[in-house]
């Protein structure tokens, strides 16, 4: 069993002993900390939250502890039942709500769930913020209300449809282009809320041939939920069986986005934000940010459009909109298929993903693997050193940075571990929380060449 907690929210197993997994009892436990923690920043306002799930089988039994809870803190809820993590955050925005809980564990196996913790801006809390929840968890500071005090339960089961809409009546989403492009799209929503969102997404912006694959949101998913290339070979093979221009892939709560070209080969989850990004500042000019750990080509990219510049956060969505702000970026997220367009919210959106994508291909009148040869070509690996346990890793990271900040060649970064920029590559540090272990990512425009990057710097640890 695991029990994670971490400053955006509490992951782990369903079953066994209270704080060994997630159990009903951790539930409601960090629910109400939560809880207490919003009221604490809005001293006497009677609050109210919007809770959402993704399929996965404990959902319904997490969901009703969740919502029981808030309404035994005092706290009205508006409940949206199966929906996705950029719908529930679009619906505390749109809905005016002082924050929200998402019940999903995003990528994980079905055995696992998690408590995700939104702001009254439908973001998630920051490292502060997460930290004095943690700290109200394992104290006696929580108080529930008295019965008169009890919260009410409001239901909203359109907020897909609300969030579609919304997608639609963006500049940037072209239907009458997209409905004369005549796309064939196969879905593959791992028997999640993709397999209702997507679909519908698609039909509604004029995609009439749609090929549903594990879209019967069950929760008993068809395979691995992360989006990753091993995972993918069903719809690799239906894409090019059933000769469709594109397939799209989204992991269970639908923030995170991969396609497929229509020869059934990777798009490469690394260059849905690369793609969009492109589209985005041909039309809008501006800065992009990414994340430490995701590809240079974003970078590139940008570049190619006068006064436009990249910058790079902390790997974590919080860390990325945060510099997305900071910096007036108009386009940004995650190497992993995240995609955060601020012109709709500072959430990771796979929603938006698609239609900005779609619209992408249907004005280029490119096939997809078209599309992806004019993007400069990049290899990510990924590396780990194990350590012993009584090793100073942080001491050792510090040397590492220390050894390249003295050769004039490399660019050494330090806000998130230890980034080496080398002229044709990077190498990526980053120590794991719970193991004594250094994850290490490197990049170059080959595979050779970015495990001897990798190589390298691994003889220096």
């Amino acid at each position: 069993m695991s029990l994670i907690k971490s400053i955006s929210g509490i992951r782990g197993t369903i079953g066994g002993r209270p704080g060994e997994g997630l159990s009903p009892i951790d539930v409601v436990k960090f629910t109400s900390s939560f809880a207490t923690f919003l009221q604490r920043q809005q001293p006497g306002k009677r609050l109210r939250l919007v809770v959402g799930r993704d399929a996965r089988l404990s959902g319904a039994m997490v969901d009703r502890l969740v919502v029981g809870t808030l309404q035994g803190m005092g706290i009205d809820v508006l409940e949206t039942g199966l929906s996705t993590t950029p719908t529930t955050e679009m619906t505390v925005i749109d809905h005016h709500a002082d924050g929200g809980i998402i019940i999903t564990a995003s990528h994980n196996p079905k055995h696992w769930n998690a408590l995700k913790l939104l702001n009254a801006r439908g973001e998630f809390i920051s490292d502060k913020e997460g930290k004095e929840v943690l700290r109200l968890a394992e104290s006696d500071e929580v108080t529930f209300a008295e019965v008169d005090n009890l919260g009410k339960v409001e239901e909203n089961l359109n907020t897909i449809d609300e969030h579609i809409e919304r997608v639609l009546g963006l500049k940037l989403v072209d239907r009458e282009a997209l409905r004369k492009a005549g796309f064939r799209v196969a879905v593959d929503a791992v028997n999640s809320t993709g397999g209702i969102a997507i679909p519908r997404l698609l039909r509604a912006l004029g995609v009439e041939q749609v090929v549903e694959l594990n879209c019967e949101p069950t929760g008993h998913f068809a395979h691995n939920p992360e989006p990753i290339p091993q995972n993918l070979t069903q719809i690799s093979e239906v894409v090019a069986k059933e000769k469709c221009d594109l397939g799209i892939v989204v992991d269970p709560d639908v923030d995170r986005l991969a396609l497929v070209c229509e020869t059934g080969e990777m798009f490469g989850e690394e260059y849905t934000l690369v793609s969009v990004a492109d589209y985005v500042l041909q039309h809008t000019p501006g800065n992009t940010v990414s994340n430490l750990s995701s590809s240079r080509a974003l970078r590139d990219v940008t570049r190619r459009y006068a006064g436009c510049q990249y910058n790079a956060a902390a790997v974590g969505e919080v860390n990325v909109t945060t510099l997305m702000r900071e910096t007036n970026a108009i386009i940004g997220g995650e190497g992993n298929g995240g995609v955060i367009y601020p012109e709709l919210h500072y959430g990771r959106d796979a929603l938006v993903g698609v239609a900005l994508f779609l619209t992408l291909l249907a004005k280029k009148g490119m096939k997809v693997s078209e599309l992806r040869k004019t993007y400069p070509e990049y290899i990510i690996t990924k590396n780990r050193r194990d350590l012993t346990p009584d090793m100073d890793v942080d001491a050792l990271l510090a040397k590492v940075a220390a050894l390249y900040k003295a050769d004039t060649t490399c660019q050494v970064t330090t806000i998130d571990g230890v980034k080496i920029d080398f002229p044709d590559g990077w190498v990526h540090l980053r120590k794991s929380n719970t193991e004594p272990i250094i994850r290490i990512y490197s990049e170059a425009a080959d595979e050779t060449r970015a495990n001897a990057l990798a190589q390298q710097v691994m003889q220096q640890i």
